[in-house]
């Protein structure tokens, strides 16, 4: 294959497949030849990233990410996408490991609320905990100029959502539409937000399946893709 992209997945699979969804629904294809070229990777035995951020001596999920880095750095690549939020802990070391661009999740999320809620000034972020401990989504948010609304750790709002994300998502490949409502009518409603960044790819399941509700939501998981779209779109038509 000549211009494709490889994805690092697995993090968790329902999430992973509802980014390929994504993917192909926004691609603009009336054929098959339309479509992206991509290597998916869905390393599903990757160690959860939470767990190991908020505990170091639990498993290392950089072992088996610079494993993959390094493999498929052999193959060229275009670039690297990896549609897992709390993976980007380890952009910095995995980016060190190749020549290959990676696409940084969080960073191309924050500089898309300005074109999608251009008159934003407070912005939420749910996640899991271990995005919201190493502070990703902070500075960008902050040096973007807006306001930051994150919830503590033990915030009823960051249980809630560990709730949504690991007892009903991963754990049972459900999603609990009046909880995920509820968690954006709080964020919205009661702590005056504008706009609500999705920062975890099992949230962007929730979002396929139940919808916002019509509150203002930017998804990074969708984010992501439609930058691995307009990339590799570019990419084919420059080498045409």
């Amino acid at each position: 294959m000549e211009n494709f992209f490889t994805i690092i997945g697995g993090m968790g699979t329902e999430a992973t497949e509802t980014f390929i969804h994504i993917l192909n629904e926004k691609t603009p294809a009336t054929k098959d030849q339309d479509y992206l070229d991509y290597i998916l990777v869905n390393n599903a035995t990757i160690p959860d990233r939470t767990a190991y951020i908020l505990d170091h001596s639990k498993p290392n999920p950089f072992i088996p990410l610079s494993e993959d880095i390094k493999q498929q750095s052999k193959l060229g690549p275009d670039f690297f996408a990896i549609p897992c939020n709390t993976a980007h802990y380890f952009y910095d070391d995995l980016q060190a490991l190749t020549d290959v661009p990676i696409l940084h999740m969080p960073l191309e999320t924050v500089k898309e609320i300005k074109v999608k809620y251009p008159n934003a000034k407070k912005v939420g972020l749910i996640a899991t905990q271990g995005t919201l401990h190493d502070g990703i989504y902070d500075q960008p948010i902050i040096d973007a100029g807006y306001e930051l609304v994150k919830p503590a750790e033990d915030d009823i709002v960051a249980k809630k959502t560990m709730e949504l994300i690991y007892d009903d998502i991963k754990e049972k490949n459900e999603v609990d539409a009046d909880l995920y409502h509820e968690i954006l009518n709080e964020m919205v409603n009661n702590r005056g937000c504008d706009v609500v960044i999705l920062g975890c790819t099992e949230l962007s399941v929730a979002e396929e399946r139940a919808g916002s509700a019509g509150f203002n939501v930017l998804d990074a998981q969708s984010v992501l893709a439609e930058h691995c779209i307009d990339l590799e779109l570019k990419n084919r038509a420059a080498n045409k």
